[in-house]
């Protein structure tokens, strides 16, 4: 390791003497590497500008998968009866047909326009639409701990990216040509697991290519991304709203072109392959950004646990993961108990999130980030508190729900809440990535990825009891 950073050092024309000889070799090695990309390549350059692009482009397909249940699982709206039969009941409420004869009503957007009119998810069986929904944030879970260690350790992150964009084109695919609500459920289990490399590899990949006063905002971009995929995901289910099958296999296909097309030109991280002892590796990454900035090139596995320090540290950022996760997810697949149009509602919160990432950007650059993520927590808890009054539950508000269907003060405290959600969640990823040493801080993220995930796999539950008639968001 000594050879290595000298080697390093020589090549940045830097002087190994620098580095306090009695701090880690860990230390040491990301000190180095930070001197060279700073001093020598740029801290933000043109290279890392297209390398940062490259990598959070994966972040548009994680987000319509995570939230493609908002509309293949979404409750059917109205029904009717169908021709020469006799019905009756309230056609604008799907639980007003429990009580009528089978084949005597039909659902107007058709039998396969969601999972639940397809396999009858209603009355007695009307809390099976919630159990695909949790296992996907569950899979997410798993797959965050695995993930993690595998680009630790073993596959770097560039080549654990590949593998769970294959892995979730492939899941994807396959849960369009699900039988039933079981095989469905298992497979969005699968492919939550598969996608949850995606978001911790890609956030790790970008910030450990640029320089330290870049991170915070390099951090952000990659949520500019998923809130694309956020605002796609509307238009994409619009179009095949018909037919849920036909939304999975269009989402199957991007991670897919992603894989083919673009990542071939992303490149490894430089400081993952110094750790890894790949040094030569490590400096032709960084003169091949050099290169394309212009400049002249030159840049412990310590398990979490057993460090007093780090250990406290991880679990005070996973217990926070945890209430953020189930804040921040449970927001976005309530919207369809805010009777709102669906489309509607879904565009309005994603736009929600263009705001909250442009506000964490500008304020992360001289904003103390624990302050900046409790205030963020602060406002979106007390703004779904305050969703509660201004339901369209009350017997005040009967008249006014009549005319628009919905609360717009609860909309709008809802979007303030969702905005708000949004920032603490990108923010304590940033903070999470600068609290731990490049040698584990992909499997720091993971860890903070498993909390998010167990927090957002326990709020499809709070749904489905909003599906029973009460506003919980």
């Amino acid at each position: 390791m000594e050879e290595e950073q000298e080697l390093i050092a020589q090549q940045a024309g830097l002087s190994i003497n620098s580095v306090e000889k009695g701090s880690s070799t860990a230390t040491k090695l990301e000190l180095t590497v930070d001197e060279v990309i700073e001093g020598y390549i740029g801290s933000f350059g043109l290279s890392q500008i297209l390398h940062v692009f490259l990598v959070s482009l994966a972040w548009t397909f994680d987000s319509q998968n995570t939230l493609a249940t908002i509309f293949s699982d979404a409750q059917p709206s109205s029904w009717r009866c169908k021709t020469g039969s006799v019905c009756e009941g309230d056609q604008s409420s799907a639980a007003s047909v429990c009580a009528l004869a089978p084949g005597t009503w039909e659902w107007i957007g058709g039998k396969t326009s969601s999972t639940i009119a397809e396999w009858s998810l209603i009355c007695d069986r009307k809390l099976l639409p919630a159990i695909p929904a949790s296992l996907f944030f569950l899979g997410s879970l798993l797959g965050s701990a695995f993930f993690g260690r595998l680009a630790d350790k073993r596959l770097g992150r560039k080549r654990t990216v590949l593998l769970s964009c294959l892995l979730t084109s492939a899941t994807s695919f396959l849960t369009s040509l699900s039988p039933n609500i079981w095989i469905y459920a298992l497979l969005r289990f699968s492919n939550g697991f598969a996608r949850a490399g995606i978001g911790i590899c890609c956030l790790v990949l970008s910030t450990e290519a640029v320089g330290r006063k870049w991170r915070g905002q390099v951090g952000q971009y990659g949520f500019f991304f998923f809130t694309a995929g956020f605002l796609s995901l509307p238009m994409i289910a619009y179009s095949t709203r018909t037919c849920w099958r036909t939304l999975y296999k269009i989402l199957s296909l991007f991670p897919l072109v992603y894989s083919i097309v673009f990542l071939p030109f992303v490149s490894e991280s430089p400081r993952w392959l110094l750790v890894m002892g790949r040094s030569k590796e490590a400096l032709d990454v960084l003169k091949n950004f050099a290169r394309i900035n212009e400049r002249s090139a030159a840049d412990a596995n310590e398990s979490l646990w057993t460090t007093k320090w780090a250990a406290q540290r991880m679990i005070l950022v996973m217990f926070t993961g945890f209430g953020v996760g189930f804040v921040y997810y449970g927001i976005q697949l309530n919207v369809e108990n805010l009777n709102f149009d669906l489309y509607f509602s879904v565009a309005f919160n994603a736009l929600m999130e263009i705001p909250a990432v442009i506000i964490g950007t500008v304020l992360l650059s001289f904003t103390n980030r624990r302050f900046l993520f409790s205030q963020s927590a602060f406002l979106a808890g007390v703004s779904c508190i305050l969703c509660i009054f201004f339901s369209n539950n009350g017997a005040q508000n009967q008249t006014k729900a009549a005319k628009s269907g919905g609360s717009w003060p609860q909309l709008t405290i809802e979007a303030i809440g969702f905005m708000a959600a949004s920032t603490a969640f990108d923010v304590l990823y940033i903070y999470c990535v600068e609290l731990f040493p490049t040698n584990v801080r992909n499997f720091a993220v993971s860890f903070l990825r498993q909390a998010l995930m167990l927090g957002a796999s326990w709020s499809p539950e709070l749904v489905a009891a909003g599906n029973e008639g009460c506003s919980t968001l």
